[in-house]
């Protein structure tokens, strides 16, 4: 028996108490892997479209599709699967997530690569909405916020490295090579997932709430709002980066600017890792204002190169942690059914992905590439103020101890 598994409690046992590192460094290579499979087709549209004779347009659809099965099916899942053992069904839709990607790999027809995709999606969404309450159950209740924060690294990772390092091999090998690279690292994953990880019961069917009532449990619909609003602030500027560069001019590449942004994300997360656990109100409030700082300064010195480095590391390191804030207050307003509650935010965020895609281009189709950051800036005060709202029920400024989170 490995290490982790030891440290982590079988169904009805005491808690544990150490942090099984390994485990959750596992959960959180799983998460690189997820983040890099969806957004891959962006660093490859050209190469993509040229190996399948079709447009870039086309291609783009890829992105879509993959949100598409994350936000369809991640709800009704993790609901119709509450009493199932999440080892199993953390393999089993690991296992599905690495055959959609295959076949994506090996597809030669579009209506097949994107089918590929929804599949790829449908099965990250699972993943994903199971990590959260996985992550804490198998960690010490003291150290839950830790613990999320770790497997939450992957995110930003993906973002930051994941994607370049795949565009990177697609130009120097060919497309197809990179998909199936990422399929080989889930393998390997995958396998050592089966070794390392322990596994944690599910839910008996008498303690389980219908989806209606867990959302209308006090605090997770607020969490919801400050999800919408955040997430729809950042991904709109974020999908439509170039306009605004080119608008700027400041002389910044996209690239550059999004690895200033991902490397600070990294930085992000391990503040919040550091502090969530004892000042999680505090954290983020400072971290929904660092945004609103850096949305700023992206609208009001826009020309300035130095003054948008120091915006684009302000953005990452304000929103680096959203993830893994937002899922624990979902965990926590969840209670029992924490699974189905922290399963939203998945669904919320490609939800606002689709969302900005139409947003941004609206506001595109009228104004030029200012109107982003100005736009960031308005949804960052909403998603303040909805903090605010939300202080007693949904972001409390400690988190009540519990041992089944």
């Amino acid at each position: 028996m490995t290490n982790d598994a030891m440290t982590a409690a079988p169904a009805g046992t005491a808690a544990p108490e150490r942090m099984p590192w390994l485990s959750l460094f596992l959960l959180t290579a799983m998460g690189f892997v997820l983040v890099t499979m969806e957004t891959m087709p962006a660093g490859l549209l050209s190469a993509i479209a040229s190996g399948l004779s079709t447009s870039e347009s086309t291609i783009g659809l890829m992105i879509s599709a993959y949100a598409l099965g994350t936000i369809v099916v991640t709800v009704p899942a993790i609901t119709l699967t509450r009493g199932f053992r999440r080892k199993p069904l953390l393999l089993t839709a690991i296992t599905v997530l690495v055959l959609g990607n295959t076949l994506t790999a090996l597809s030669g027809v579009v209506a097949l690569s994107l089918a590929s995709r929804l599949l790829a999606g449908a099965a990250s969404g699972v993943v994903w909405g199971m990590f959260a309450a996985y992550a804490r159950k198998i960690s010490p209740p003291s150290r839950a916020g830790l613990s999320l924060a770790v497997v939450s690294v992957g995110a930003p990772l993906g973002f930051a490295l994941g994607t370049p390092l795949g565009s990177a091999l697609g130009t120097a090998f060919g497309w197809r090579w990179s998909f199936g690279g990422l399929s080989a690292i889930g393998v390997i994953v995958l396998v050592l997932i089966v070794v390392v990880v322990p596994d944690v019961e599910g839910r008996s069917a008498a303690s389980r709430l219908p989806v209606r009532r867990v959302i209308s449990k006090p605090g997770v619909a607020v969490v919801l709002a400050v999800i919408a609003a955040w997430m729809l602030g950042h991904n709109t500027i974020y999908t439509y980066i170039e306009p605004y560069l080119r608008v700027a001019g400041n002389g910044i590449g996209v690239d550059v600017l999004l690895l200033l942004y991902g490397i600070a994300s990294v930085v992000g997360v391990a503040i919040t890792g550091a502090v969530i656990d004892r000042h999680p109100r505090t954290l983020l409030h400072a971290s929904v204002l660092v945004f609103i700082a850096a949305a700023v300064t992206l609208l009001a010195v826009h020309a300035s190169a130095p003054a948008v480095v120091v915006a684009a590391v302000l953005w990452g390191l304000g929103f680096g942690g959203a993830s893994t804030q937002l899922q624990t207050a979902l965990t926590v307003a969840g209670g029992d059914d924490a699974d189905v509650a922290s399963a939203f935010l998945p669904v919320a965020f490609n939800v606002a992905i689709f969302a900005a895609g139409i947003v941004g281009a609206l506001l595109l189709t009228a104004f030029d590439g200012l109107v982003l950051p100005a736009t960031m800036t308005v949804l960052g005060v909403v998603a303040f103020v909805l903090t605010l709202v939300g202080r007693r029920t949904a972001f409390p400024a400690r988190w009540p101890a519990s041992d089944d989170a």
